[in-house]
């Protein structure tokens, strides 16, 4: 039977059978493409890592109840959703198993996440997997900025399907000089985003939810025959001491005289993350109630110019809080992706919403985007985070490549 969402926080905060609830929300550390822990490693064999985890951290559960594993991955290794179905089948999923890879854009984990949550609520899946994979160290380039098209689309009149092939760094500079974002801000934004993230990494915030991943390590490329096997537990892309004032002196990326560098930028990044979802009643009837961690409570998405495609979360997340009910001040705790600090700042201050709220762990700019992960990532991060604030209610948000928006609701149990 298909499940209609409350309205308003009380009612969303309110348990009842046909909930859509998470068991477990896992991810891999995230490190930097081409030269981290990761950098030798594919991204369906880190998907096999969180994928294997997810199993693990819920012993009770016969892998035979689950239906379908939906993955979100940008630039996929082999096409389609045969690297992925075969890593689930390497770590144990049965052939019963069905299995999607899902690509939008940036979006693309997240959208995974939405895809099981509404399987379930439509009563299609009982028991799903959301998840994400990326590796940028192989596949970024020539895969992420198309370079043979349908002429018609390189002439086309429209400016808008023109700009869906727009440098994303330059969207990110067209956000900064028509909203007034400026470099100083851009600066000190990500300069906070490695220090939360730093002081979380220190105090071990990020252990709950990372998956410590073993995988092979090339010390020189030109000897693959010398291979040596690393296990990865720790983001590696997080610089602890880095400044406003180091910010500063780094060079425009993507413009002459631009006001955006690779420091206020995400990084280019590789990683997996996965969440074990179900329906509430579904929980109760195999004794795993005390298992749910939390629960998703809707999702929208909706387009804006792509040539200012940074400012999705500013128009995806007044929808969603529409569609919810819930009022911005109900918000504990706003997971905004940093693809850029120009964009992130102008969602931030568009919106209203405090700063110390959002990010709380850091963001892309510190830990890193890797593609169709990060939607997944951003709820493995989300929900340990709640739990230690004693926040009910946080969003998830992100822009998305060619002009979109993303944002989804996650409540606390």
């Amino acid at each position: 039977m298909a499940a209609i969402l409350p309205k308003g926080a009380k009612n969303i905060l309110s348990k009842q059978p046909q909930d859509i609830v998470f068991l477990s929300a896992l991810r891999t550390p995230v490190t930097r493409a081409k030269k981290g822990g990761f950098k030798d490693a594919y991204d369906h064999e880190l998907l096999a890592s969180v994928l294997k985890a997810t199993l693990a951290a819920n012993p009770k559960l016969d892998p035979r109840k689950i239906n379908d594993i939906h993955v979100g991955t940008v630039l996929s290794e082999l096409g389609g959703s045969k690297a992925g179905r075969m890593a689930a089948c390497h770590v144990g999923y049965p052939e019963t198993v069905a299995f999607q890879t899902v690509n939008r854009a940036c979006s693309s984990g997240l959208s995974a996440i939405t895809g099981i949550a509404h399987a379930i609520a439509m009563g299609q899946i009982d028991v799903g997997v959301g998840g994400g994979m990326e590796s940028m160290t192989r596949n970024y380039g020539s895969r992420a900025i198309p370079t043979q098209l349908w002429p018609a689309l390189k002439e086309s009149p429209d400016k808008d399907a023109r700009d869906c092939i727009m440098s994303m760094g330059l969207t990110a500079e067209n956000v900064a000089e028509r909203y007034g974002v400026s470099r100083a801000d851009q600066d000190e934004f990500a300069a906070r985003s490695h220090h939360k993230a730093a002081k979380a990494q220190k105090e071990g915030l990020f252990d709950e939810e990372i998956v410590p991943t073993t995988t092979r390590w090339l010390p020189d490329p030109e000897a693959p025959e010398k291979v040596e096997e690393v296990t990865v537990s720790k983001d590696d892309g997080i610089r602890p001491t880095v400044s406003a004032e180091k910010m500063a002196t780094l060079k425009p990326a993507f413009k002459e005289n631009g006001v955006v560098t690779a420091g206020s930028s995400s990084q280019v990044s590789d990683g997996a993350a996965a969440a074990l979802m179900m329906r509430r009643s579904t929980a109760t009837e195999l004794g795993l109630t005390d298992s749910i961690i939390g629960k998703w409570a809707g999702t929208q998405v909706v387009g804006c110019k792509p040539d200012e495609m940074g400012i999705g979360p500013a128009v995806a997340i007044p929808k969603l809080l529409d569609y919810t009910g819930v009022k911005t001040e109900e918000i504990g705790i706003w997971e905004i992706n940093e693809a850029f600090a120009s964009q992130a700042l102008y969602c931030i201050r568009t919106l209203g919403v405090d700063e110390a709220k959002v990010n709380p762990k850091g963001g892309a700019i510190a830990l890193g985007h890797p593609l169709g992960a990060t939607g997944a990532r951003q709820l493995a991060t989300l929900l340990p985070e709640m739990k230690r604030q004693g926040v009910e209610l946080g969003v998830i948000s992100m822009c998305i490549g060619t002009g979109m928006g993303m944002a989804s609701l996650i409540v606390r149990e």
